[in-house]
């Protein structure tokens, strides 16, 4: 089975995350997926696909975990910095190489714009801090440092308004999404986001849809979960057929070095944002799970702004940026002055 052809359980991913968001969709719905996803899993396979399916999922959404395990402390991120004036270098997500063009790093950006002069927003700045939901333990660390700077962090997470996620939470959860992680976690070889970094420190809000507003939008547009999952899918097929497959990845599913070689693959895959994008927009050219989302993220940052904030961060998902630094851009009259690196996963080491 190809990895390309589980998109459509992009849906049950999301209905773990809230349970209201499954009441929302039906019952009958989500008793029919779980039922397809316990015959999955109770293959070796299905297991594998599982894992690699939901490093593709939390790329875009946050998911809870099932269990606080702790992996070996990765080695201290390593940090480029660089202005933005090549046009040609990837903006929000790249692979870093060696002096002898080999991957060294998968890097997430952060992204340092200010408002312009005479606009409304003159002295005050916006970080834009993409992230990969997992990575290594070092990295979650040195984002944890960097995000208690600012004046405020705007998370994302589709929940009511105000959710804060407290460890406990995480400890008592229990998901399908939970055994897709865990899957994920044993593949890679990384920590999950949600149980490295403290969501509840002082300094972060919650910014984004809660259920309802995330059912809701979909429905406004005549869209569901389940039409996104078959657009995607036939994208991913088109692109399966265009590129001859996957056998980079079962290639590397099979070798000794099985993490290394599975984080070298994905990593590629996931910088190809069209490619991991396609699919989600509806005949209009709009979508719920970035766009409506990062529309509700930014309502709240001109509250924080308009509130005098100095520094604020936008903490989501690397996939969110791209239309995020437009919304900046353009909504707000800021401009990008720095973009800093940080390497997410090690690509030369299980």
């Amino acid at each position: 089975m190809p990895l390309s052809a589980l998109v459509p359980i992009l849906d049950l991913a999301f209905l773990q995350i809230e349970p209201r968001v499954a009441r929302a969709i039906g019952t009958p719905a989500l008793v029919l997926a779980k039922k397809r996803m316990k015959l999955l899993t109770k293959s070796r396979f299905g297991r594998f696909a599982f894992g690699m399916f939901g490093l593709i999922v939390s790329h875009f959404l946050l998911g809870a975990s099932a269990s606080a395990q702790e992996s070996a402390t990765a080695p201290a991120n390593e940090e480029t910095e660089a202005a933005s004036a090549d046009k040609d270098e990837p903006a929000f997500l790249r692979i870093d190489q060696t002096d002898e063009k080999r991957s060294r790093a998968l890097q997430t950006a952060i992204l340092h714009y200010v408002g312009k002069a005479g606009t409304p927003y003159d002295g005050q700045s916006v970080d834009l801090v993409g992230v990969v939901h997992v990575g290594q333990k070092g990295y979650y660390a040195d984002l944890k440092q960097r995000l208690a700077k600012y004046d405020t962090v705007l998370y994302e997470l589709v929940a009511p308004d105000g959710t804060r996620i407290r460890p406990e939470d995480l400890e008592g959860r229990r998901s399908v999404l939970s055994s897709m992680q865990t899957g994920m976690k044993d593949i890679l070889n990384l920590e999950y986001q949600l149980e490295q970094i403290d969501y509840m420190a002082a300094n972060f809000r919650h910014a984004d849809m809660s259920p309802e507003e995330f059912v809701d939008d979909f429905s406004r547009r005549g869209d569901s979960l389940w039409k996104m999952g078959a657009r995607m899918m036939g994208a991913g097929l088109a692109t399966q057929a265009a590129t001859g497959g996957e056998a980079g990845l079962l290639m590397a599913l099979f070798s000794d070095d099985r993490s290394r070689r599975m984080k070298q693959v994905m990593a590629r895959q996931m910088v190809d944002m069209e490619a991991v994008t396609a699919g989600i927009d509806d005949a209009n050219g709009e979508n719920t799970l970035i766009k409506s989302r990062n529309a509700k993220a930014f309502e709240i940052l001109k509250d924080e702004l308009d509130q005098g904030k100095k520094n604020v961060a936008v903490f989501y998902g690397a996939g969110h940026l791209p239309d995020m630094a437009e919304r900046l851009e353009k909504q707000f009259e800021m401009e990008k002055k720095s973009t800093t690196w940080l390497d997410g996963w090690d690509l030369t080491r299980n």
